[in-house]
Order: C-alpha cells, then sequence, then structure tokens
C-alpha cells in the first residue's frame, strides 16, 4: 500500500461519531485533531514526538497549504463559486481574499472586481506598448535625419509625461485593489495556487 503526503486512513467508529464530534467540540479542536493526539497518546507520544520533532497533537503540515470545509447553503454555495469563477481564482483564494480584505474582492459591487481590474490594467499596458513602440520608430526616423516622417510624432512627445504618470497611477490603484488590506500578499497569493 502506498502512502501519500496526507497520511490518511478511514476508520469505522461504530457510532461513536456523535460522542467524537461531541468530545472535539467539547476540547475546541476538530475531530481530526483529537483522534490524531488519541493516537500519539495510543503509541508512545513521547517517543513519537522526540523521533520526529514534534510535539504531540501538533503535526506541522506537508506544505502551507491546509484543507478549510465550509457548511452554508446550497445557494450561498453557488454565489460563492460563481463569484470566485468570475473574479477567476480558485473557491479557496476567493475566500482568503474576501478575509484579507482584498477591495476588488471585498467591494461588494461597489467598486471595480478583480477581473474588471485586470482588463483595465491590461488595457493600459497595451496603451504603454504602443507608445514604446512610437518612440522607437521616432528614435529610428531621427537617428536617420529624416525629419518629415517624424513630425506625426512630435504631439505624442508633448503628452508622453502625463501618459506615462497616468499610467502609473492606474496601475497603482488597480495593484492596490488587488492586494490585501492589512494583511500580507503572500498569505493570498498561495492560497490561489
Amino acid at each position: 500500500m502506498t502512502s501519500s503526503s496526507r497520511d490518511r486512513i478511514s476508520v469505522d467508529l461504530f457510532g461513536l461519531k456523535a460522542a467524537l464530534f461531541e468530545r472535539a467540540r467539547a476540547h475546541g479542536v476538530s475531530p481530526s485533531r483529537l483522534v490524531r493526539e488519541a493516537v500519539v497518546a495510543a503509541i508512545g507520544g513521547a517517543e513519537l514526538s522526540a523521533s520526529h520533532g514534534t510535539a504531540a497533537g501538533s503535526f506541522a503540515a506537508p506544505s502551507d497549504r491546509v484543507r478549510l470545509s465550509l457548511r452554508m447553503s446550497k445557494e450561498a454555495m453557488r454565489e460563492t463559486l460563481a463569484a470566485a469563477r468570475q473574479a477567476g481564482l480558485s473557491p479557496g483564494a476567493y475566500v482568503a481574499g474576501l478575509v484579507a480584505g482584498v477591495p476588488a474582492l471585498a467591494g461588494g459591487g461597489t467598486g471595480p472586481g478583480r477581473s474588471e481590474c485586470i482588463a483595465v490594467l491590461t488595457a493600459s499596458n497595451a496603451e504603454l506598448s504602443n507608445l514604446s513602440r512610437n518612440i522607437h520608430r521616432l528614435t529610428a526616423l531621427l537617428r536617420t535625419a529624416d525629419v518629415e516622417p517624424a513630425r506625426p510624432y512630435r504631439a505624442m512627445l508633448d503628452t508622453v509625461a502625463g501618459d506615462v504618470r497616468r499610467h502609473l497611477a492606474l496601475v497603482s490603484r488597480v495593484l492596490a485593489d488587488l492586494q490585501p488590506c492589512g494583511r500580507s500578499a503572500r498569505s493570498v497569493g498561495q492560497a490561489a495556487s
């Protein structure tokens, strides 16, 4: 039998499920954690903790990602999945973003959503890319002293500084709307992977 990275087994509780859940609730832990602690105690908790370098009951997850189950109505589940899909995120990343207060997710429809923010950013990047191509073309024309074909680019040169400033201001706003408020971006980003 091959073992997974999660070391998962199934146990038939023979009617003990209610008691297990009640005891776990009384201890303020999940049923899985209560069972793990009981197994650690049954198979020699002190030796197991010493050999694995962990305290009994506090096993380290194989990665930073963990599973969270949420109980909600079917309608709330459908709405959550639809909102996550619309935002272009996994349900876990979407919920983590809501908890972290990402403005593009937590706005409740008052501001631009994540997909709208990304569309605005993409459009602005396209404009900046076009501006870059025009400047490159103008530079090539000026190198060859070909003044007449360079004249139409004169108006672009007059507004280039303002165009770049507007782009940078837009990017700053959009990125701020896509980042968690008061939390590290790392926690939300991990949920997305």
